[in-house]
């Protein structure tokens, strides 16, 4: 099939779209709105980690004015949506739950037999979910016989709770506080879900589909992340099927390294806005490190894996994004006792920004302050001071 062949400039309007974030509200607002992004994206990754508001919310906040963190609860309550594992934890439309069976069954393959203490510790807590529907690790006395060697030495009854909730036995919801409640699958699938295992060839083509409605353009490789956890799977041969129908278009982006791939159909012909998003770190736009330099040329990389003395921009820098463009990354944590965040850093990338945009981004900043729970915000340093000196006199 002869290739589809895109500038940057046009790939790049493919990937924000796909994202939704070619502008502001994109998928709408209120709870709707919550949904949409989900629905739309096929998976919504969480994380733990609470420098700034977690990462679900912030993806959601990012797109959808008004945000509350309330809605995704809301959505998880009523069945809409579903946590589970897939390349990471996170959020997932309850009419995809049959494609999650897959990753459950190879969990189940994967895992080394388990030793009859195991086994009699599972069934104990399965009879004890039974009878009370939803319990936590808290719930269960420490069973630890050594010394914890770290946060990720679980103690047996954790291990086994998280056991049965990959291999699907069991699933989560949250409390208020984000702890994890495990509960049967019955008490939070309805009853009208379609339960099927789906065959192979069909699952690889739910992931082909998944990954290139959510990223606009994709690799292979990129769609076999998808489905990591799922060994020898038929995404390559499934996905030259595709394109050998016209189902699938292969895409080459100017001396970019291919092949790439888009579904057919694809807009470019409209204009980016101009709106400026703080994005999270693990924003599906952020996710790969190598697309964003090789489609935004933008050098980019979390840093709290990274050892603290080789750190450039801080431990939590968030992307800022305007157009089509990264105008910067700021590195920020929410003092949520005192109600203030505190931007560490604010560092620019090469380039001027115009006054308007950053008018527009103070603007972003107020939202995030009061998105974080914060009423003030304390600037530390930026690599441009004319920059951070208008930013903060609006804030003083």
């Amino acid at each position: 099939m002869e290739a589809t062949t895109l500038t940057r400039q046009e790939a790049r309007k493919i990937i924000l779209n796909a994202a939704g974030l070619a502008r502001k509200a994109q998928f709408g607002t209120g709870i709707e709105a919550v949904y949409r992004v989900i629905d739309h994206l096929g998976f919504v990754q969480l994380d733990t980690n609470y420098v700034v508001e977690r990462a679900h919310h912030h993806v959601m906040a990012a797109r959808i004015p008004g945000y509350q963190p309330q809605w995704l609860a809301d959505l998880c309550d009523d069945c809409s949506i579903f946590e589970y594992f897939a390349s990471d934890a996170g959020y997932i439309p309850m009419h995809d739950f049959r494609f999650t069976l897959p990753v459950k069954k190879a969990f189940k393959n994967q895992h080394k037999p388990i030793t009859d203490q195991e086994a009699s510790l599972e069934k104990q807590i399965l009879d004890r979910v039974k009878r009370e529907e939803r319990v936590m690790v808290g719930d269960f006395e420490n069973d630890r016989i050594e010394a914890s060697t770290g946060w990720w030495d679980w103690r047996p009854a954790k291990v086994t709770l998280e056991r049965l909730y990959l291999e699907g036995e069991l699933m989560i919801g949250r409390t208020k506080t984000f702890k994890k409640v495990y509960g049967l699958p019955l008490d939070f699938v309805p009853q009208e879900t379609d339960l099927t295992m789906p065959a192979d060839e069909e699952y690889a083509r739910y992931i082909i589909h998944r990954t290139l409605g959510a990223l606009g353009i994709s690799s292979a490789k990129e769609m076999a992340w998808r489905a990591c956890r799922v060994k020898n799977n038929l995404i390559k041969s499934e996905l030259q099927k595709m394109v050998q129908a016209g189902e699938v278009k292969m895409v080459v982006v100017d001396d970019l390294k291919g092949p790439l791939y888009m579904l057919p159909k694809q807009e470019f012909n409209f204009e980016i806005s101009s709106d400026v998003f703080i994005l999270s770190p693990f924003d599906i736009l952020n996710v790969f490190r190598h697309r964003l330099k090789d489609f935004f040329d933008f050098d980019y990389q979390i840093e709290c894996f990274v050892p603290a003395p080789k750190r450039k921009y801080g431990y939590f820098s968030l992307p800022i994004l305007t157009g089509d463009k990264f105008i910067a990354r700021m590195d920020a944590k929410a003092d949520r006792k005192n109600k203030v965040l505190i931007v560490h850093n604010i560092h620019f990338e090469p380039g001027d920004v115009d006054p308007l945009i950053l008018e527009k981004l103070i603007q972003s900043l107020k939202a995030f302050v009061s998105f974080n729970q914060c009423r003030e915000v304390i600037f530390s340093r930026s690599n441009n001071d004319a920059y951070l000196e208008t930013i903060s006199g609006r804030f003083s």
